[in-house]
């Protein structure tokens, strides 16, 4: 007995090393898979903070350059240079400032003001407000003393009397012998730049030489620093004034690396150290112009979230894939015992094969009834199939005959207003104003007819040649169309329309019936309320002539704003419209290698229609 005690020890030893060993190597594999999911996500995370790291510092250093050589310039005008010589002249004071003025909201500039070597501002932009920079000193501001060094310069700061935050530019305005006599400066709102900033899931902050924040995303940030705010830089800060009153903190901040990707800790409110702080990817880029450090943030909690998730079903595909063996091993041995026992129970396993192979005879007898049951179905199906074409041909015909009456029912009312003009003037004598009005019936009756043809070939691009049109002249033929539904409903239509407007490419049938549609549709919008004004201007932008309809209606739903240009889409009641007038505007303007886009303005919708200039040839032709 106790030999066979013995002999069993080393197998139950081994029982329990196999799960002992596979538990270990579980839970490495769960360790080593953690540590490459949380190195790729923020690994990931941190190529996208760089990637917005370099878009924000081209765009803030593009944003900014655009005012660099603007003092430059003013400084060299003769008018700046008078009043720097004669600073005591109040007549040439007062056009200064008019003309600062003027040029403040040229350049869009918050601030420009001329100020003269005694650091005295006599001129500036602002000299009609309460804040105004005249009679103010800045010869404390570094922009001012390296300006009158003969030095173009920059500074960020804190305005001492407007309170607003700038950057400013600033350049030495030399006299007619060669010497100083003054610095011009310009200052650049920050603040709209920091307000692009804030619809980002990054946050950006940016710090001067001190390491002080002074844009960011969050406001709690502001005017705390990075690194810690010792006497020297203290120092530094108050005598250049660049804070003005504002108090300065420290955000005291934890840096560290994780998976080697840089994190930084901060406080969600520096004022309040209990509110709790959250870990970022930072990614940092110094502009070494400014003198500026740029700084995106990611918040490292999402990131290390997926990284948990991708864990989570790693490990739960190996336990699937474990299950399995398990279940495996238990089949192999079930199938095992089941071989043992066929070998013990031949005649019953007979026995049961004759039986089943009976139920196998009434189960294919089943299947066959079935099979030909859904063959019959099958049959009747096709055939419903069939009626339900027709039908569908017949309410595509209905819908098509509705769309046709709607397009030529306003030209065809034109015509006949025309036609009873023409017989009023015909007994009056007037034959030259009735073959003028007879000459617009048959306008009218060829633009029914073109009409006609593009609701036959709206589903496929037509083959009308496109060239130059006149916008006005269109205009004037569009106008005989809607007047009647204008008039019908009480609906006013003001054309803002400017005489040197240069002609269009496109197909005057097909532009004239977009404008026709998105008229009416205007009308359609404002009908039943009090404000029945609809707006139609056209400007040229660039190589292209933007043409907006806008009505006081109600607007498009953001729910549907999406899916107005789909074909069959409509807000009207039923028998109201097909949905078809929008989708087939969106087509033609697409022909005319144009764009066409809805908003919603307070009140009302505007529809505005792009659509490219004619080229010479064309314009010629």
């Amino acid at each position: 007995m106790e030999l066979t005690a013995a002999s069993r020890l080393p197998k139950s030893y081994g029982r329990l090393l196999i799960p002992a060993i596979a538990a270990l190597l579980f839970a490495l594999f769960v360790w080593i898979s953690g540590n490459l999911a949380f190195q790729h996500y923020l690994a990931l995370g941190y190529a996208r903070a760089e990637a917005v790291l370099r878009l924000t510092d081209n765009a803030l250093d593009a944003d900014l350059a655009r005012f660099e050589v603007v003092p430059q310039l003013i400084g060299d005008l003769d008018l700046i240079r008078a009043l720097a010589e004669e600073p005591d002249n109040q007549a040439l004071r007062e056009r200064t400032n008019r003309w600062l003025e003027r040029q403040n909201e040229v350049v869009q500039s918050a601030d420009i003001y001329l100020v003269l070597s005694d650091g005295e501002t006599i001129a500036a932009s602002n000299y009609r407000k309460e804040l105004s920079f005249v009679g103010q000193n800045f010869s404390y501001r570094p922009y001012w003393i390296d300006a009158m060094n003969g030095l173009p310069a920059r500074f960020y700061g804190v305005g001492t009397t407007s309170g607003v935050r700038g950057y400013f530019f600033s350049a030495p305005v030399w006299d007619h012998q060669g010497r100083i006599s003054g610095v011009l400066a310009v200052k650049a709102d920050v603040e709209r730049i920091e307000e692009s900033w804030r619809n980002s899931e990054h946050r950006v902050l940016v710090t001067d030489p001190e390491g002080i924040v002074f844009l960011s995303t969050e406001p709690k940030w502001l005017y705390h620093s990075l690194n810690p705010l010792t006497q020297e830089r203290l120092d530094r800060t108050t005598e250049s004034r660049r804070y003005a009153t504002s108090m300065l903190g420290e955000l005291q901040p934890v840096s560290l690396e994780e998976h080697g990707v840089p994190i930084l800790t901060l406080p969600d409110d520096p004022e309040h150290r209990d509110a709790g702080s959250r870990d970022y990817i930072i990614a940092s880029q110094q502009m070494e112009e400014a003198g500026w450090t740029v700084h995106v943030l990611l918040d490292s909690a999402r990131l290390k979230a997926e990284a948990r998730m991708a864990l989570i079903f790693v490990v739960l595909l190996l336990s699937l894939a474990m299950i399995g063996a398990l279940m495996l091993r238990q089949r192999r041995a079930r199938i095992a015992e089941r071989l043992a026992m066929q070998r013990f129970h031949t005649n019953e396993l007979e026995r049961r094969v004759t039986e089943r192979t009976a139920d196998l005879a009434r189960v294919n007898n089943r299947l066959a009834e079935e099979v030909s049951e859904r063959r019959a179905t099958e049959i009747e199906l096709r055939a419903a199939q069939a009626s339900l074409v027709q039908v569908g041909k017949l309410a595509a015909l209905g819908q098509m005959s509705a769309t046709l009456s709607h397009e030529i029912s306003q030209p065809l009312a034109a015509a006949r207003n025309y036609a009873d003009s023409a017989a009023i003037l015909i007994e009056r004598g007037d034959f030259g104003r009735a073959r003028e009005n007879i000459a617009h019936i048959l306008t009218l009756v060829d633009r029914m007819a073109a009409i006609g043809k593009h609701l036959r070939h709206a589903a496929r691009k037509p083959d009308e040649r496109l060239g130059a049109v006149d916008l006005l002249t269109l205009l004037d033929e569009t106008l005989t169309i809607v007047t009647p539904r204008l008039t019908r409903s009480g609906t006013s239509l003001d054309l803002d329309v400017p005489k040197d407007l240069p002609p269009l490419r496109a197909g005057p049938t097909r532009l004239q019936q977009v404008l026709v549609n998105l008229i009416t549709n205007a009308a359609d919008a404002v009908e039943d309320l009090p404000d029945r004004r609809i707006t139609l201007t056209a400007r040229q932008e660039g190589e292209q002539v933007a043409i907006r309809v806008r009505d006081h209606g109600p607007g498009v739903p953001e729910a549907i704003a999406d899916r107005i240009f789909d074909p069959f889409f409509s807000t009207k009641g039923v028998g109201a419209g097909l949905g078809l007038g929008l989708s087939i505007s969106s087509n033609i303007i697409r022909d005319f290698q144009g764009q066409i886009s809805c908003r919603n303005l307070d009140p009302g919708a505007e529809f505005t229609v792009l659509l490219p200039i004619a080229v010479p040839a064309e314009t010629k032709a």
